[in-house]
């Protein structure tokens, strides 16, 4: 059962109190911050890692934008904030607990300890070799803070225009802590078991969009359909110009996301920088043609989506791969995306609004799967099959904990806190029943039809 009012009031200013404690307790608390001694670090990596961290920022707002430029205008707002704040969000729960949990000291290859470096306990301007060897071990820090920031804000595209605001945020901490926190360890922590295997993931092809997309598909199915969707009333993108510009700044950004995975200046940041772009281009360019095979006309939010498809797929294999390998990486990640798109659209009820599980969830596993055959010298094409065996064998292990533990989170956040916004919220739009705010000028007229709709939905 979902909370009153009432309670929701209370546990609102329970969690302000909570989280002023915490602020009070990190800024009197002394947690050790190792200093980096001289001639330990290298300037052009930390310079380098400095930017890619900022590139990587960027990408959320960036979503924020692909995505409110595909709703309907009533829903832009909150559709954004959705995004964009997870910056907050994110950021305070990794600085307390996650970074430990996904980088801590390992629990046989599970989860990290989340006492080893939290409130960043252990973490200062010295560098760890066994994450790091030449950037401040701080830095690294605020480099994977960029990724558990992006990854959530991904999965709000597939319950758009119907998820209520404070559900959310609840649903929000407890993916990033039982979803993020343990498949980052599993990949990316020295000891972490898919690592241990030999599972390739330079950038997050896995532990991003995978995890995001499959997450999508069982926030989709929980949620259930938008009105919209069951009268199957469609519309044209309303403001596409928001989707280009959104696009613009997730491939800016995410030769961040995949060169800065290099975690220096070097020819591996140089490789998966070219990797990523050539990847990107070739979507593109073949979602472009399967839309004109199709007998349709070539669209900028097909060669958009087309774009996005590309980096997601390259993502896992950026710097593993060879450049013309990258190419077919793209073609082959947009053309099973497309094809997923619309037998999701045509085919089945699912209503992932945005498209998230057939363009996130799928390109990832592509990515992913192609990795395990073109990987450089350990690949399926090199003669070895144990590397693509466990990229199989991971990625049915990441599907499912994916699935299962988000539908788990959806229904418990759902518990106590609604999930789904009341039918006469959804027609009114989430922009002014969640945030009270609109894009649109709102006159006195309709506010009062506005606040009628509100406390009494019936009359209205």
């Amino acid at each position: 059962m979902s909370l009153t009012t009432s309670s929701r009031l209370s546990l609102s200013r329970l969690l302000l109190l909570g989280l002023f404690l915490a602020a009070l307790a990190a800024a009197f608390i002394e947690v050790p911050h190792p200093a980096a001694a001289a001639g330990s670090l290298n300037g052009a990596d930390v310079a380098w890692m400095l930017t890619a961290t900022a590139f990587v920022l960027i990408m959320t707002p960036g979503l924020s934008f692909f995505y409110g430029g595909m709703v309907r205008p009533k829903n832009v707002i909150s559709t954004m904030l959705q995004s964009f704040v997870a910056l907050g969000i994110i950021t305070i729960v990794f600085y307390f607990v996650g970074f430990s949990l996904a980088y801590g000291d390992s629990w046989h290859g599970l989860i990290g300890n989340p006492l080893t470096f939290a409130m960043l306990r252990n973490v200062g301007t010295a560098p760890n070799p066994a994450f790091a060897a030449t950037i401040p071990f701080v830095l690294y820090f605020a480099f994977q803070l960029k990724f558990a920031i992006i990854t959530p804000a991904l999965i709000t595209g597939s319950f758009a225009e119907r998820v209520r605001f404070k559900g959310y945020l609840a649903f929000m901490v407890l993916f990033c802590l039982f979803i993020y926190c343990p498949l980052a360890h599993w990949t990316w922590h020295p000891e972490g078991f898919l690592r241990q295997w030999g599972v390739l993931d330079f950038a997050g092809g896995t532990v991003v969009h995978i995890s995001a997309g499959i997450a999508s598909l069982a926030g989709a199915m929980v949620l259930g359909r938008r009105k919209t969707h069951l009268r199957n009333t469609s519309f044209s993108t309303p403001n596409v110009p928001f989707v280009l510009l959104g696009t613009g700044l997730l491939w800016f950004g995410w030769f961040g996301f995949n060169a800065g995975s290099a975690l220096g200046a070097n020819e591996l940041a140089a490789q998966s920088f070219v990797n990523t772009n050539l990847a990107s281009a070739a979507a593109l360019i073949a979602w472009l043609l399967v839309e004109i095979a199709r007998g349709t006309k070539p669209t900028a939010v097909g060669a958009c989506t087309g774009a996005v498809v590309g980096l997601v797929a390259i993502t896992p294999a950026a710097g593993y791969v060879t450049y013309g390998q990258s190419i077919l990486f793209g073609v082959i990640g947009a053309l099973v995306s497309h094809a997923a798109v619309h037998w999701q659209n045509k085919r089945t009820t699912i209503d992932d609004t945005l498209d998230v599980f057939p363009c996130h969830g799928l390109g990832g596993i592509v990515g992913m799967l192609l990795t395990g055959v073109f990987a450089d010298k350990v690949g399926l094409i090199h003669g070895t099959f144990t590397t693509f065996g466990y990229h199989v064998l991971g990625l049915l292990i990441v599907v499912t904990y994916s699935f299962v533990g988000s539908w788990l989170l959806l229904k418990l956040t759902g518990r106590f806190f609604a999930l789904r916004v009341k039918d006469h919220e959804e027609e009114l739009g989430l922009d002014l029943s969640q945030h009270e705010e609109s894009t649109y000028h709102i006159d006195e007229e309709f506010e009062k039809t506005y606040r009628r709709a509100l406390l009494e939905p019936e009359t209205v």
